[in-house]
């Protein structure tokens, strides 16, 4: 319950996820960590900001990338990575009206959204526990089926054990008025 609310609650809140599969932003936003970015007016970014953005097409980088800004000049943004030496290479201009801004993180829990990333581990972590809930379910069925064992007469054992009875006489005693 509670981790279905972590995952939860920064959605119910407007805030973005992101997983750092890099090590560009090391010191600040480890691998692995997740960083929670809130939507803002792309106007109301400022140098120092961490925003999360796809890289213009020429960097050649494809994929989402979360950066610091280092330069604005007018509409057009400059970003480092806090671990890297040098700037990035590119400028870029953001062409929505709004853009993710980080605003806090979570150290390593990515890992797991990483992992869940993977099919495999997707189908272990539902196939496993499925195969051991169906295996026990047709055991107990097995359990369930098997007809019981009847006794028998012969098989039963006595009250009381004839080599440990008294010895009864057929004596008749009288009783004394």
């Amino acid at each position: 319950m509670l981790a279905a609310l972590g995952f939860l609650l920064p959605s119910l809140m407007g805030l973005q996820r992101y997983v750092i599969m890099g090590g560009s932003m090391e010191g600040t936003y480890d691998l692995g960590s997740v960083v929670f970015s809130e939507v803002v007016p792309v106007e109301d970014l400022e140098v120092g900001d961490t925003i999360t953005y796809v890289p213009p097409a020429e960097s050649g980088i494809d994929t989402l990338v979360t950066h610091r800004i280092v330069e604005i000049d007018g509409d057009e943004f400059r970003t480092q990575g806090d671990a890297n030496a040098d700037v990035d290479p590119w400028t870029f201009q953001l062409t929505a009206a709004t853009q993710p801004r980080v605003v806090a993180h979570v150290p390593y829990v990515g890992f797991a959204f990483m992992a869940l990333a993977d099919r495999g581990t997707r189908m272990a972590l539902i196939g496993l526990p499925a195969a051991l809930i169906a295996l026990w379910s047709l055991v107990e069925l097995v359990r369930a089926l098997r007809p019981q064992r009847d006794r028998r007469d012969d098989d039963a054992v006595p009250a009381v054990a004839p080599a440990l009875a008294p010895e009864v006489a057929d004596e008749r005693v009288p009783v004394p008025a």
